[in-house]
Order: C-alpha cells, then structure tokens, then sequence
C-alpha cells in the first residue's frame, strides 16, 4: 500500500517543439528546476500537461521520462485516468513499471454514471492498480461532482489515499472534516487562491498552475503554514503572490499558457500549447511580466526568449 502524499506537488507543463511533438530536453529542465526549488512532488501528464491533447503513447513516453528525470530525487505522481477502468489501470500499472508512486484519476465522465457506477469504478481500479490512487474531484472541468460522503466513503479502501480537489472550498473543508480520523488519507487542493486557507485548516498537501513558475515562493509558503506555524508571515507572502494567482486561468480553463509564457519570461522554457488551445494574449503577457517584476525577478523580453531558444 502506498503512504499518502503530503506537501507542493506541481503539475507540470509539458513543453513542446514548434511542430508540438514533445520537447524532452526541456521537460528535464523544467523537472531539474522544481527539484532544485524544493517541491516535494511531481506530477506528471496532468490537466496542465496536456494530456488531453496527446495519444496514449504520448501518455506514457511523458510518464516514463518525468520518472527517469526525476531519478528518485522527488517522488512522481501520474495522470491516469481514462473512460473506463480497464484503460486507467493499464494506465497506472504501466506508470509503476516506470517507478510512479500515485495515480491521478478522474471520476467517469461525458457519459454520467450513478453514485454507485462513481464507487464501482474506483474501487474496480484501486483494486487492480499498483499505483496508490489520487481521486480527482474536478467538476469545472467534468461536470461531475464526487460528493464528500462518496469521497469519505472511498477513503476506506486500502489502495485510495488522497483526493485532490478542485471544487469550491466550502466542498474540500467538508471533505476534511470527513476524512480527518482516516489513517494515511490526505487532502489535496488543487487552487492557488485556496492554497494558504487549505493548510491553515488541516490540509495536507496542494497542486497549483503557479508552482510551475514560483516553486520556491510556493514550498516557502508551505513551509512558513505547516512546519513553522508563522501565519502572519505566510499571509504576508500570500499577498505578495495573490495578483499573479489569477492570471494563470484568465483566459480559459483549464488553461496552461499563461504559466507557460511566465516561465518564458524567466528563461525557463515553457513554449506553446498544442491546438486547439490557443497562446495567451500579448496584453495577459505583459500582466504577466509586471508580476513578476513585482515579485523581484529578471524578466527577458519575447524577442530574448525566442533567441535564447525558450
């Protein structure tokens, strides 16, 4: 059985080559640059990832190659999910041949289910997975909402260990509240603006866009919530960090341009989405940058970015 996550997971972004196949020299420089900053996981081939623009086997080459890079230094959470349970448990059989701890699944989704076709399906994969399961509440995106009792109820079976949950937060403290007293089960959100809120009541760990650009700043305010207790602190750089928090889904969700043209400004290597998703306005752009000039980096300008090759 897996031990339950706990900490800054980021969701990385998967940067691309001007044709949009998978550019895996700068996907190791993105992972390096998370490691180096302290985040305590990865996961990889997420919403932010794009998965959802790619093949099954584009799937799995970015599940086997964020394991391979990130070499034991930080453990790897995968996306897994598909339509049905047979797929997702392919899906994370094969992310643990490549060393992934976790699975990340959605709930089914587009052709709705009952409450018990939602219990059945997780329990049918994490039965069957060697993979620890990571439920997935996202109804923005699914239209599916798994409510905190079924999630309460699922937190009992021996192989699902967390949820992540990117419904609204009157949601996720209910399902806290639920799941408090439930051995190696912990409670992700997966909101930046929910981020400080989330830690100061008892949760446990956060994905966020942002992490992707701001590692540090992101582990530090763990760190200042959850080990030292220093809220006043932790507010403090919270506010510092809340005027770029919504630009990251301002122009659609769920939307990794804007993070990826952040990381182009700090000559991290972010690139374009994959159609049909569409590049960030030049006006979000400079948003972007002042931000960021805020928030005391060096930025380069487009044209230095696309020199420099990022």
């Amino acid at each position: 059985m897996s031990i339950a996550p706990k900490g800054i997971f980021v969701p990385l972004i998967t940067p691309f080559h001007e044709d949009e196949s998978i550019d895996f020299s700068s996907y190791k420089k993105v992972i390096d640059f998370q490691v180096e900053n302290g985040v305590h996981g990865l996961l990889v081939g997420g919403t932010t990832g794009e998965y959802h623009v790619m093949s099954l086997e584009e799937r799995k080459s970015l599940i086997k190659a964020g394991c391979e890079y990130a070499a034991g230094r930080v453990p790897v959470m995968a996306g897994v999910g598909c339509s049905t349970a047979k797929e997702t448990i392919e899906l994370a059989n094969y992310a643990a041949d490549c060393g992934a701890t976790w699975g990340l699944v959605l709930p089914p989704y587009y052709h709705k289910t009952s409450e018990e076709g939602i219990r059945d399906f997780f329990k049918e994969v994490a039965a069957n997975s060697n993979v620890g399961i990571v439920i997935y509440n996202y109804p923005g995106a699914t239209s599916v909402t798994i409510s905190p009792e079924m999630i309460y109820e699922l937190s009992q079976e021996d192989n699902i260990v967390s949820v992540k949950e990117s419904a609204d937060f009157g949601h996720l403290c209910q399902v806290l509240t639920l799941t408090k007293d439930v051995e190696n089960f912990t409670v992700f959100t997966g909101e930046e603006h929910f981020i400080l809120p989330t830690f100061s009541i008892g949760g446990q760990g956060a994905f966020g866009i942002l992490v992707n650009l701001l590692p540090k700043e992101l582990v530090e305010l763990y760190e200042l919530v959850v080990e030292k207790r220093d809220l006043v602190a932790a507010r403090e750089l919270n506010q510092k960090l809340s005027g770029i928090y919504s630009l990251m889904e301002a122009e659609g969700n769920p939307y990794p341009g804007p993070v990826k043209a952040g990381m182009d400004l700090i000559g991290i290597k972010g690139g374009k989405v994959r159609k049909p998703l569409t590049q960030p306005t030049e006006e979000l752009i400079a948003q972007i940058k002042g931000e960021l000039i805020k928030l005391g980096y060096e930025v380069k300008s487009q044209e230095q970015s696309i020199v420099s090759g990022v």
